[in-house]
């Protein structure tokens, strides 16, 4: 269901600190026009820890009626208290999406078990097709192959997992071992060639908020085994791609958003906008 591109939305922000709803609404008319094959609401370059539950549902809402069914829309719905994830569950339009994205609990650190009870009362409480989202770097645990392949085989509307460790080994063990039913995407925007080279079959990306067409193009080739012509718009692209995280996510993506004339150049606290070594970087890649 979830081959291909995914964009992670960026949350754009008016210079008050409230939301851009008309700078929302043109990047979201940029990546469908740049080919994206579907949306996701709420994840982590939406900047969601620092929304209300308020705006998360108007962020969701939003973006549900300006898309107006052009594309599938996948919504974050995850945490690291499980009953808080479950009211959160209650409390949005599942009827209007196609998916949901749930992180893997963050700093409390539970074990392999902990994961799997996590998740599996969460496929407990909807039907809703359902992709784990792996990223250690972020969350100090890691959910192994062997818990993820557990889930899928026991839920079938678990039906994928963005996978953004960095581990080719572990991307390896996940395509090996998946049921048929269950997609392994990368999270992990300068991997994708090579994980796709390995079996995977997309992306949940963050550089497809500005770079949704020619990104789009990239994974298109390499799903088709078109590795030359990918490889092409990997290189292309490699060097920008790796200036987006250079000081965190997204900081770099809404750098370039405002650039291209989409967004302001506005991020919530923590998060701060580029600094003028970024910038010069960004203009520097630009010229080659």
């Amino acid at each position: 269901m979830f081959t291909g591109t995914g964009v992670a939305l960026v949350t754009p922000f008016l210079p008050d600190g409230s939301i851009d709803f008309e700078g929302l609404a043109k990047v979201i008319d940029a990546v469908t026009l740049g080919g994206v094959d579907y949306l996701v609401a709420l994840g982590t370059t939406a900047e969601t820890p620092t929304l209300s539950s308020e705006e998360k549902l108007q962020v969701l809402q939003f973006i549900l009626d300006h898309n107006q069914n052009k594309k599938p829309v996948v919504v974050g719905i995850g945490g690291n208290n499980t009953q808080d994830m479950l009211h959160t569950l209650s409390r949005y339009p599942l009827d209007r999406i196609s998916g949901i994205l749930s992180v893997v609990p963050y700093y409390n650190k539970p074990s392999q078990e902990g994961i799997y009870r996590h998740f599996k009362m969460l496929a407990e409480h909807t039907e809703k097709p359902i992709i784990l989202y792996n990223v250690p770097g972020r969350t100090a645990t890691n959910i192994l192959p062997h818990t993820a392949i557990r889930l899928a085989h026991e839920f079938k509307h678990i039906v994928a997992i963005k996978e953004a460790s960095g581990n080719i080994a572990q991307c390896m063990e996940l395509v090996q071992h998946a049921p048929a039913h269950f997609q392994i995407l990368s999270g992990d925007d300068n991997l994708v060639l090579a994980q796709i080279a390995i079996g995977m079959k997309g992306v949940i990306s963050v550089a497809a908020n500005c770079y949704a067409k020619t990104f789009s193009i990239l994974v298109r080739h390499a799903l088709n085994n078109e590795f030359e012509a990918a490889r092409r718009l990997h290189y292309q692209l490699l060097e920008r791609i790796n200036l987006l995280f250079a000081e965190g996510n997204p900081t770099g993506v809404k750098y370039v958003l405002n650039q291209q004339g989409l967004i302001q150049n506005v991020l919530r606290l923590p998060m701060v906008p580029a600094s003028e070594q970024l910038a010069e970087a960004f203009t520097q890649a630009g010229k080659e």
